[in-house]
């Protein structure tokens, strides 16, 4: 099944090029010009992947992504941001994004995080008919996580999750006790051999939120001081 990346760009040169790269690797690129164009758009294809400018007439891309979380949408959501505008990629990231890249970008290198989005969804049984690689179902005091459905919940009911979000609570779970640094992180979760390690902060904070009985005092996953994080809790494999 061909993966479908909605291109949210309000300059049609910039968009052109990134849609022939994608095109050329295998993608079904839409593209939206504007802010509430990109809003109907994305509603109505359901895209694997969002590349979304933040600087767009009528409606700003982080309003757009605001919007499209609130209604509970999980599809990958790539920011870009142009460069030193720090504080919207932590919003973007905030909000929701799951990756961003910095203007000016090389298209080469958007289409190599579109597929490294897709790549770690795949091997966590999401889009192929093969075995998933990890357990079907982790389960620790009440949180469980299928992995082969991508789904997540607590005690409480249902826990929606954004793709970043749900890989990095699958990497946690599937090591509990031990504990990461960002940088580590980063690689294995993102597949950054470098990058903002801020990017990790914001969401560790947003999967707390999701996951803790109260996000100001973690029990699942803990801050382990001069190192990182760690995922505490027994953690049965079910499935």
């Amino acid at each position: 099944m061909v993966a479908r990346v909605l291109v949210v760009e309000d300059d049609p040169t910039v968009s052109g090029v990134l849609v022939a790269y994608l095109r050329r690797a295998g993608f079904d690129p839409v593209v939206a010009a504007d802010g509430p164009t990109a809003l109907q758009q994305w509603g109505r294809v359901r895209p694997d992947v969002v590349v979304l400018d933040v600087l767009l007439p009528g409606l700003s891309g982080l309003e757009v992504l605001r919007r499209r979380r609130d209604a509970d949408d999980d599809s990958a959501v790539i920011v870009l941001s142009a460069l030193g505008e720090e504080d919207d990629r932590l919003l973007g990231l905030d909000l929701g994004a799951d990756d961003y890249v910095t203007k000016p970008y090389s298209p080469r290198e958007v289409v190599g995080r579109v597929q490294a989005l897709l790549r770690r969804s795949e091997r966590l049984g999401e889009r192929t008919g093969a075995r998933p690689l990890l357990p079907r179902r982790l389960v620790s005091d009440g949180l469980w996580l299928d992995l082969a459905a991508r789904t997540a919940g607590t005690g409480d009911g249902p826990v929606t999750l954004t793709q970043r979000e749900f890989d990095l609570l699958a990497h946690f779970m599937g090591h509990p006790g031990e504990a990461f640094s960002k940088e580590q992180l980063l690689r294995r979760v993102w597949g950054w051999d470098f990058g903002d390690a801020s990017t990790v902060t914001v969401h560790v904070r947003r999967l707390r939120e999701k996951v803790e009985d109260d996000p100001s005092d973690p029990r699942r996953v803990v801050t382990v001081r001069g190192t990182g994080y760690r995922f505490d809790g027994q953690v049965a494999v079910d499935g």
